[in-house]
C-alpha cells in the first residue's frame, strides 16, 4: 500500500524487519498500537529501522520515534520488490483508513479499485497466514504448517495478531508482513497497557520418540556406507544448526562440502572441508568426491535450478539422507517429522562410526590451484587478477557480499579466513540485491569491513542505497565491476538488449556524496592502479566508504559462468512433442 523500510537487529539476534515508516517528530500515548509495536520490536532485539516516509505510515512512525532504543534510518527507495528468504524479516506497511474498507471508495496507493485486498492477494501465494482488514498480517512460515486465515476489524485483536506474527517470524525464520490502517496507531486502547506482559516465545521442541527412531535409522544407513559425505545447505542458518553440523563433522570424519548459498556457514579451515558442491561449476575436485560417494547427508539443502545447475547434479536421492529444519528423510524412504535439525545432528554425532574414506580420497586427488597468470601491471585488468587481489584483503575482520552473476563464481573461489563472513543470494537470483544487502549487513555488523563485488547492471538497479550508507557513516569497500552490460544474461542468450547505458559510476557516487560524510572514489584500469586503490582504501581511507570502479572487458568472465549458463540456457529448449 505504501512505502517500505527495514528493521535490523544486532547480529547476535539475527533478526531483521522491513518497516513502513517516516522521520517525524512527536510523542505518543504509551497505550497505543504504535507504542505497543515499537515496544515489541525492542523486546525481540530490533535496533535499527530502515524507513521511507509515506502518508499512510506517518502516525505509525511517531510511536517508533518515541522509543529511544530504535534508531530510524531514512532510505531512498522502496524495499519490498525483493522478498527475503529464510530470514526472520518483519515487513510493516501503512494501510488505508479502517473506515474506508467496504465504503466502495477508490484510494491512492491502490490499483484504482475499491477492493483494497490486492496486496493481500499478491502475498497469498507465498504466505500461509494472512490477517486482513484493520490490521493485516501476511506471515511466511514453513509450508509444512499449512494455511490459515483470520480477520481483524478493530483494535481488540491487534495485540494478539501482532504478537503472533512476530512469534511466527522468529520461530520459523521466515518473513512476516504487517499492514496497519493509517488511523489506528495513535488510538489509545486498554488492550495496550503501559506495562504489557513480556513477550514470550514458546520454544520449538523435538518429538523425542521420533528423534530416537530417526537417528537409529539414519545411523544404520550411513554406518553401512563405504565413503559417505556431508553437504551443507543454506537452511542450516535458519535452523540455527551450523555448530551442530560442525560437531557432527568432527565426530564422523566425513568429507564436508557446502552448496553455493551456504558458503561461509562452515569454516573453510575445517580439516575435512572440500569446497563448494555446485555440479559442473564446483570448486576443483569437490564434485568428484561428492558424486562418487555411496551415501550423502544433505543438511539444510535447497535443490532448485540454480543450485543444481539446471538439475544436472549427478547425485541420487535414493542414496541421500535429507535433513531439513524440522524433518528427516532417509534414502527416499521413511520420513520423520517434528524433529529440530540441531537436535538431530547432535544426537546423530553420537551414533555415527568414524569414516574419513571420502576425505582421504579427496586428499589424494586434490591439486592446489595455480596462481593467476602474470601480466604487465599496466595492461588492461583481468578478472582473475582482480580477485587475486581481493583474496589478499580478506581477514577475520572482513565480510564478502557477492552479487548475482559472475561474482557468484569468482567469490566462491575465495578462501575465507576464519571469521570472514560471506553472503550471497542464489535462490531468487535477483540482480541489484547486493547493494541493499551491503547497507543492511554493515548496519548490524559495524565491526566488519564489507567487501562487496557488484556488477554494473546490478548497481544500476539500486544505486541510490549508497546515499543511505553515507548517511549511516558506513565504511564499506564496493568494487563496481564495469564490463558494459548484463554479461551473465549475455552468456545465457546473446542479444542487443544485454548492453546497457554506461554511467560514470565514480562521478555518480561523488554526486551522491556531495561533500557530506566520508567517501572516496576511484576508477582503475590495470593492476597497478588496483593495487594502489586497495592500499588507499584499506589504509588511508579505512574509515571511509570506498567505491572502486573496475573497468573490465565484457568477455572476460569465469569459465564457471560459461558452463553454468550453457546448462541453465537449456530451459529454452522446445517443448516435448
Amino acid at each position: 500500500m505504501d512505502t517500505k523500510a527495514i528493521i535490523a537487529s544486532k547480529p547476535a539476534n539475527n533478526i531483521n524487519a522491513i518497516f513502513d515508516s517516516s522521520s517525524c517528530n512527536g510523542t505518543q500515548n504509551p497505550s497505543t498500537l504504535g507504542h505497543h509495536l515499537a515496544r515489541r520490536l525492542v523486546q525481540i532485539g530490533i535496533t535499527d529501522v530502515f524507513t521511507v516516509p509515506g502518508d499512510f505510515n506517518l502516525s505509525l512512525l511517531d510511536g517508533l520515534i518515541a522509543k529511544p532504543e530504535l534508531n530510524l534510518i531514512g532510505c531512498c527507495r522502496r524495499w519490498l520488490r525483493q522478498v527475503p528468504e529464510n530470514l526472520p524479516v518483519i515487513c510493516i506497511v501503512g494501510g488505508p483508513n479502517s473506515n474506508d474498507y467496504g465504503s466502495n471508495r477508490i484510494l491512492h496507493h491502490t490499483i484504482g479499485l475499491s477492493d483494497f485486498s490486492q496486496e493481500l492477494r499478491c502475498f497469498q501465494t507465498v504466505t500461509c497466514h494472512q490477517v486482513f482488514n484493520g490490521v493485516i498480517l501476511f506471515v511466511y512460515v514453513n509450508l509444512e504448517v499449512g494455511p490459515s486465515t483470520a480477520v481483524v476489524k478493530d483494535l481488540e485483536d491487534a495485540q494478539l495478531q501482532i504478537d503472533e506474527a512476530i512469534a511466527v517470524a522468529l520461530k520459523e525464520s521466515k518473513p512476516v508482513y504487517i499492514s496497519i490502517s493509517c488511523n489506528l496507531p495513535a488510538i489509545p486502547h486498554p488492550s495496550f497497557p503501559q506495562e504489557p506482559a513480556p513477550f514470550f516465545l514458546t520454544p520449538k521442541l523435538t518429538n523425542q520418540e521420533s528423534l530416537e527412531i530417526a537417528v537409529e535409522a539414519t545411523a544404520n544407513y550411513l554406518n553401512k556406507a563405504v565413503k559417505p559425505v556431508i553437504v551443507s545447505g543454506p537452511l542450516l542458518r535458519a535452523a540455527k544448526a551450523c555448530n551442530s553440523l560442525i560437531e557432527l563433522g568432527d565426530a564422523c570424519g566425513y568429507a564436508m562440502a557446502v552448496m553455493p548459498s551456504a558458503k561461509g556457514l562452515i569454516p573453510e579451515n575445517h580439516p575435512n572441508f572440500t569446497g563448494t558442491y555446485w555440479g559442473v561449476v564446483s570448486t576443483p575436485f569437490c564434485a568428484e568426491v561428492v558424486e562418487s560417494a555411496d551415501a550423502y547427508l544433505f543438511a539444510g539443502a535447497i535443490f532448485d535450478e540454480l543450485t543444481t545447475v539446471g538439475y544436472s547434479l549427478h547425485v541420487k536421492m535414493q542414496k541421500a539422507a535429507i535433513i531439513q529444519p524440522q524433518s528427516v528423510v532417509i534414502a527416499n524412504g521413511p520420513r520423520f517429522g517434528g524433529i529440530q535439525m540441531r537436535d538431530f545432528l547432535k544426537a546423530l554425532a553420537r551414533r555415527l562410526d568414524y569414516n574419513s574414506t571420502a576425505y582421504k580420497n579427496y586428499s589424494r586427488i586434490h591439486v592446489s590451484e595455480g596462481l593467476p597468470s602474470q601480466c604487465d601491471p599496466k595492461e588492461n585488468l583481468k578478472v582473475s587478477i582482480l580477485f587475486k587481489n581481493i583474496q589478499n584483503m580478506l581477514s577475520s575482520n572482513t565480510a564478502v557480499i557477492a552479487e548475482a552473476g559472475d561474482s557468484w563464481f569468482n567469490c566462491q573461489k575465495l578462501k575465507l579466513p576464519e571469521g570472514c563472513a560471506y553472503e550471497c543470494q542464489i535462490n531468487y537470483g535477483s540482480i541489484g540485491w547486493s547493494v541493499g544487502a551491503t547497507l543492511g549487513y554493515a548496519q548490524v555488523a559495524p565491526n566488519k569491513r564489507l567487501i562487496s563485488c557488484i556488477g554494473d547492471g546490478s548497481f544500476q538497479m539500486t544505486a541510490q542505497d549508497v546515499s543511505t550508507m553515507l548517511r549511516c557513516g558506513q565504511r564499506n569497500i564496493i568494487f563496481l565491476l564495469n564490463n558494459g552490460g548484463y554479461t551473465t544474461e549475455e552468456k545465457f542468450h546473446f542479444g542487443p538488449y544485454n548492453i546497457i547505458k554506461n554511467w560514470n559510476y565514480t562521478a555518480l557516487v561523488d554526486a551522491i556524496h556531495n561533500g557530506e560524510g566520508k567517501c572516496w572514489t576511484t576508477k582503475v584500469h590495470c593492476e597497478e592502479e588496483l593495487v594502489e586503490a586497495i592500499k588507499t582504501a584499506t589504509e588511508d581511507k579505512e574509515e571511509c566508504l570506498s567505491f572502486i570502479e573496475v573497468v573490465l572487458h565484457m568477455d572476460d568472465t569465469s569459465k564457471e559462468l560459461i558452463q553454468f549458463a550453457c546448462r541453465i540456457a537449456a530451459r529454452g529448449r522446445p517443448p516435448k512433442p
